[in-house]
């Protein structure tokens, strides 16, 4: 028989929708094991707002005692907050203990005490502020994990990833080199490989410039950086297609020849498949020694103990990472 998932949950920042969102979970059946790295009271707390009965269960440490997530209470491994938390109000105070959970979910992947991790979103401004540089969990667990990270937003349909993630545009294009293009196509070859059981991935890459740089009239990175890039790896045996122009990338007899888009930058790729569904798109990141999904939204402070909030995201977020972790091979 298949073993039996074990996902670690942190729901991020404590203020925001992330403990709404562990509560709501509570309320579902999983087919696999979750524990959730956080403050008990504060998860209590949040159930009785949103007038959820929340029973708090200890994760047991026997393994073999362990069973798949029933609905009415969540296994939580208890991790205080420095001061308590109010739905809706930042408070810098507790941003340590929101990286100390990432990190006890981290090192839990690592020891193989975990399959995956699936992060609630943090607030970067409210961590920043407690004078801890942060720009994000993708940057964070890589710099934790010495890897190097690749961005997947994927739904059921589509899958994008980014070769620059978090740059101002007018940085954008000193940042595409011929190193960062292989490297992000290479772990998206592995990990589509590794963690998505796609025996050959079709890798389709946009170009930076519109037309792909039409001959260099508009820009000849394609023709100095990305075609040979790319040519190298072809050269190696890697299916890649590319660079096409990022306007008709996403066509659909495009997208029926490949497995990803990669995309050179944020808002090239990411407005797409944000269009196409919202609700249920999940944040990967590729590169790290473990797997790792996160909702696709931010903390939508002003959401957090009001009831009214889609769980579509980490829903979504949950079921790939499962999935990732039933076909993942070492």
């Amino acid at each position: 028989m298949t073993k039996l998932v074990h996902i670690v949950l942190t729901p991020g920042e404590p203020a925001g929708i992330g403990p709404d969102l562990a509560v709501i979970l509570s309320q579902q059946d999983l087919a696999a094991r979750l524990t959730v790295v956080s403050d008990t009271d504060l998860i209590l707390a949040r159930a009785k707002e949103l007038g959820i009965d929340c029973k708090i269960r200890q994760p047991s440490s026997k393994a073999l005692s362990a069973k798949a997530h029933k609905k009415g209470g969540l296994d939580i491994e208890p991790m205080s907050l420095a001061c308590s938390a109010q739905s809706g109000q930042l408070d810098s105070a507790n941003a340590n203990v929101v990286l100390q959970m990432l990190d006890r979910a981290a090192d839990g992947c690592l020891s193989g005490e975990y399959d995956a991790m699936v992060t609630g979103p943090v607030h970067k401004g409210v961590i920043n502020d407690a004078g801890i540089s942060f720009s994000g969990h993708t940057e964070y667990l890589a710099a934790r994990t010495n890897a190097y990270p690749v961005m997947l937003l994927a739904n059921k349909q589509l899958r994008v990833a980014l070769v620059t993630t978090h740059l101002p545009l007018k940085d954008v294009a000193a940042h595409i080199t011929k190193e960062r293009v292989q490297k992000a196509v290479q772990i998206l070859h592995q990990d589509l490989i590794n963690k998505f059981a796609i025996a050959e991935p079709r890798i389709l890459v946009c170009g930076l410039n519109p037309h792909a740089g039409e001959g260099g009239h508009f820009g000849r990175e394609e023709i100095e950086i990305i075609e040979p890039a790319l040519s190298e790896l072809r050269a190696q045996g890697l299916r890649l297609k590319g660079p096409v122009p990022a306007d008709t990338a996403f066509v659909q007899s495009e997208l029926e020849q490949a497995d990803v888009v990669l995309a050179m930058y944020h808002d090239q790729g990411l407005p797409v498949i944000k269009h196409a569904g919202f609700g249920e798109v999940v944040n990967v990141t590729l590169g790290l020694p473990f797997i790792r999904t996160s909702v696709d939204h931010g903390t939508a402070i002003d959401k957090a103990g009001s009831g009214d909030i889609d769980s579509g995201s980490m829903l979504a977020a949950i079921e790939m990472a499962i999935e990732m972790a039933s076909s993942h091979s070492h």
